[in-house]
């Protein structure tokens, strides 16, 4: 199977927004998405996202990142969410996604790639480490919703 890495555009946010709460549902916090499709689109400018597709245009992925900057390193892109859909996973999908984010951060002159995952996710932390991630078990995160 042939993946294509590529960024969403409009006509992709139904399918990546159907993944989303697939990856809601699978961290058990499908009352926490907020979002809707139409948000989405609202705010294109700010919503930058990578697709995995298939050559017949299945979307089985996605990594949704952002360019921030940290005081003590500079500029970096945070990944907010990288999914690939269950069926899917240990077929390479999210190393090509990740491959592709290090690579925007490099074009970009970036520092460093930061993301999150849970403490209780166990394949995830396993990938990442293998991918040569360093893993932060210090930091909390800390939410104020408006």
């Amino acid at each position: 199977m042939n993946i294509n890495i590529r960024p969403a555009t409009e006509h992709d946010y139904e399918a990546v927004y159907a993944l989303l709460l697939e990856f809601a549902g699978f961290h058990g916090s499908s009352d926490k998405v907020y979002t809707t499709v139409a948000q989405l689109k609202r705010d294109k400018d700010l919503f930058q996202c990578l697709i995995a597709e298939t050559d017949d245009k299945q979307i089985l992925g996605f990594a949704s990142h952002f360019f921030t900057y940290y005081s003590w390193s500079g500029k970096a892109l945070y990944i907010d969410d990288l999914y690939v859909t269950q069926s899917y996973r240990k077929q390479g999908i999210g190393k090509k996604l990740l491959d592709a984010i290090v690579q925007k951060a490099k074009d970009n002159n970036c520092f460093k790639v930061r993301w999150q995952t849970s403490k209780w996710n166990n394949n995830a932390i396993a990938f990442y480490k293998t991918y040569g991630a360093e893993i932060d078990e210090v930091e909390i995160n800390c939410d104020y919703i408006i």
